[in-house]
């Protein structure tokens, strides 16, 4: 099998050419390079290479032009991996873009610095597999905590919560845990004040924490 044949894309052109020394020097042919996002697409149009490795901003506007081109890419071709580079972590426009599936990779621009990993990435990705820039992936972790409307919950209120989610009463969750059935009181009024649930009717309350439960499963 040949050389990896790639097109690289990025509007800086000292960026562009050292990324294309590097690949060349690291086995890859590089095909073609552009710097914008039109340049781009007439260029995988006429190579159709195995690998597209661009900026996710570039001219004119230097908003989502290299995304733009990647989510055409993979519509029009795809067979055709794709690594998209950014300067700062985008969680909205990375997990649009990997959501395009197998052959696709989103890293930091300061990912390029470890030169054995950044290769590794773009081998990886030109034979189907996905990567992800690990700043990315702390950054989802972090939100996904930030939103977890149960983070507030001790060990304890979970394990209430979950019983309560089975349909059974304070005096059940009692016997089940071996705790007083004023205990399990405690328990829940601190775990409806901690989902911020409003007074109202208890039971309603407590359907309500269920299917917060459920839902953040």
């Amino acid at each position: 099998m040949g050389a990896l044949q790639v097109v690289v894309a990025d509007d800086d052109v000292l960026l562009r050419e050292g990324l294309a020394s590097l690949l060349s020097r690291s086995g890859f042919d590089v095909i073609g390079q552009a710097g914008d996002a039109t340049e781009l697409l007439s260029q995988v149009r006429e190579a159709q290479p195995h690998l597209v490795l661009t900026d996710i901003r570039m001219p004119p506007d230097h908003n989502t032009e290299g995304l733009d081109a990647a989510r055409i890419i993979r519509a029009d071709y795809p067979d055709v991996g794709i690594v998209v580079l950014s300067a700062h972590i985008d969680v909205e426009h990375a997990t649009e873009l990997l959501a395009g599936g197998h052959g696709i990779g989103y890293l930091l621009k300061s990912r390029v610095t470890d030169v054995t990993d950044f290769i590794d990435t773009l081998q990886r990705v030109a034979n189907g597999g996905s990567v992800v820039d690990p700043a990315l992936v702390a950054e989802l972790v972090s939100a996904r905590r930030h939103n977890d409307p149960l983070a507030a919950l001790s060990e304890r209120e979970r394990e209430v919560l979950s019983l309560m989610a089975e349909g059974l009463s304070n005096a059940g969750i009692g016997r089940r845990l071996w705790v007083t059935e004023g205990t399990v009181e405690k328990h829940v009024r601190s775990i409806l004040t901690k989902l911020n649930l409003p007074e109202t009717g208890d039971d309603h309350r407590r359907v309500r924490a269920v299917i917060m439960f459920l839902d953040a499963r």
